[in-house]
């Protein structure tokens, strides 16, 4: 299947909006993983 150019365009610009919230996501999730790796931390030395 040959795609027109307009096409083309069309799902390198839907790539690019994927990739871009891809990568807020993966920001979110490292924020939110480094937040309960210091959480696990402090429990561990408090003892819980």
């Amino acid at each position: 299947m040959e795609l027109t150019p307009e096409q083309l365009v069309a799902e390198f610009q839907d790539a690019v909006m994927e990739l871009y919230f891809a990568r807020k996501r993966i920001a979110h999730l490292e924020t939110e993983n480094a937040e309960l790796k210091a959480r696990l931390t402090a429990a561990d030395a408090s003892g819980e």
